[in-house]
């Protein structure tokens, strides 16, 4: 908190540094997260959209996303969002008081059911929230609460993890000790299918591995605009600490440390290491993100990214992928099937490109 004001300060000028890197100057999207954004202040908020809108154009019907904590969403503050930003991505993670406490969050239990009503009530339609599943030492009833009050609210978008034990965290500390049993990942892989089979009974599009959406009162899917985005290759910038870039031919990774990360914009510089992207580079990222969706990826964009017929130089793989019943081929795209979902990065991984 002591570095805010410095650090708010420091994106706006991050944001005059990197205004080249894209190559068009209209904003189809903006997305405020990676961090608390439901923390700034109306005046901070207003600082970094006054920079943005003077340095891009911001399309009339961007979509506009800001990632908040349930505990910081009073109906005042939500109020005061809405003024900025059409769609909010709520980190609920759990109904369960116990697994809320146990992981450390700041929310209880009521104010994450409560905070999509209040943010419906100023006027926000297009909602998602995160849900963990995969958590260890909690019974199985907690899940399928989860489940059945996420359902309850009928949310036109779903972000779903598996819970992901870092070293260098309390819970790997943990784990390291023995008090905390390695990841389940059979528990994991049933609670995905669970929800999976129960989302899609209830309208959802499985559009992406973690990413479930459905149709507004007007028909339109809800997709994840931005994240979509990413997933189909299209050029983004991301400022701040830690963020990434990507312009198609090269990536960018921004300094993690936030008083590094001024002192380094104070200079005038750009805090960032950037890699040149090869072909097998962009082939493989393609593939990487592109299978992880509904639509898959088109062999018609893999051929002209590698220059040559790409079914011939990975007919071995394909061969091996398409026998394992983890993928599929439909015209012009290959895509994962239902059980291969589960397996996604290692049919990418095998298909990949030198």
């Amino acid at each position: 908190m002591r570095l805010k004001p410095a650090l708010v300060e420091a994106i706006c000028t991050e944001i005059r540094l990197q205004k080249a890197y894209l190559p068009t100057s209209v904003l189809e999207t903006v997305y405020l997260g990676g961090g608390t954004p439901s923390i700034l202040t109306e005046n901070e908020l207003a600082q970094l959209f006054e920079t943005i809108n003077n340095q891009f154009v911001i399309a009339p019907n961007a979509e506009i996303t800001l990632e908040a904590n349930p505990d910081d969403l009073s109906r005042e503050k939500l109020a005061m969002l809405r003024r900025y930003v059409n769609r909010l991505s709520i980190g609920i993670q759990t109904f369960d008081e116990a697994t809320l406490r146990w992981m450390n969050r700041a929310h209880s239990a009521t104010e994450a059911e409560n905070c999509v009503g209040l943010a419906r009530e100023v006027g926000f339609e297009n909602l998602s929230v995160d849900l963990i599943y995969g958590i260890p030492n909690r019974h199985e009833s907690c899940w399928k609460q989860d489940m059945e009050k996420m359902l309850a609210l009928n949310i036109p978008h779903l972000s779903a993890y598996a819970l992901t034990i870092e070293p260098d965290t309390a819970f790997g500390r943990w784990q390291q000790k023995g008090k905390l049993p390695p990841a389940d990942e059979a528990l994991a892989a049933d609670q995905f299918e669970e929800l999976t089979q129960a989302l899609i009974q209830t309208g959802y599009e499985h559009y992406e591995i973690s990413n479930f959406a459905r149709a507004d009162q007007e028909g339109v899917v809800q997709y994840a605009r931005h994240n979509t985005a990413y997933w189909q290759r299209k050029p983004y910038l991301g400022v701040g600490p830690s963020a990434h870039s990507y312009n198609g031919f090269s990536r960018q990774y921004n300094i993690a440390n936030n008083a590094r990360y001024i002192a380094v914009i104070q200079q005038g510089q750009i805090p960032a290491e950037r890699e040149e992207l090869t072909i097998a580079d962009q082939v493989n990222d393609y593939l990487l993100t592109g299978l992880r969706t509904q639509w898959g990826c088109s062999l018609t964009e893999l051929n002209k990214l590698l220059g040559m017929d790409f079914t011939c130089q990975q007919a071995d793989e394909l061969s091996a992928m398409y026998a394992s019943g983890w993928l599929i081929r439909e015209g012009d795209w290959l895509r994962l099937t239902q059980a291969g979902k589960l397996f996604a990065d290692r049919v990418a991984a095998t298909l990949f490109v030198e």
